[in-house]
């Protein structure tokens, strides 16, 4: 990925209001990835909804971080289940037309 398209993690920071500690410990429980580049971090721009999200359950809604992690699993497993049922959905249309 070339460095022109990630957001340096500071800045992030900066307009969230939030600790740099707090984005490394997101990636510490594997929530969001951490890309260092000359030391640097840097954040992938296709997180930032997640971690946006993320940021809003933790500030607004006040829910610690293994709870932010649950709510995070469970709603990537609803994506993931949802997607797989579209493919089920499309698949009986094409059994139902024959």
């Amino acid at each position: 990925m070339m460095k022109e398209n990630l957001i340096p993690a500071i800045e992030f920071c900066t307009r969230h209001q939030v600790e740099f500690a707090f984005i490394n410990s997101l990636h510490e429980f594997g929530l969001i990835e951490i890309i260092e580049v000359q030391q640097t971090a840097f954040l992938n721009p296709e997180e930032l909804p997640k971690l946006e999200q993320i940021v809003l359950f933790n500030k607004e809604l006040e829910i610690n971080l293994e709870g932010v992690e649950v709510i995070i699993r469970l709603l990537e497993r609803v994506n993931q289940i949802q997607n797989e049922m579209n493919i089920l959905r499309n698949r009986l249309r094409l059994y139902e037309s024959l």
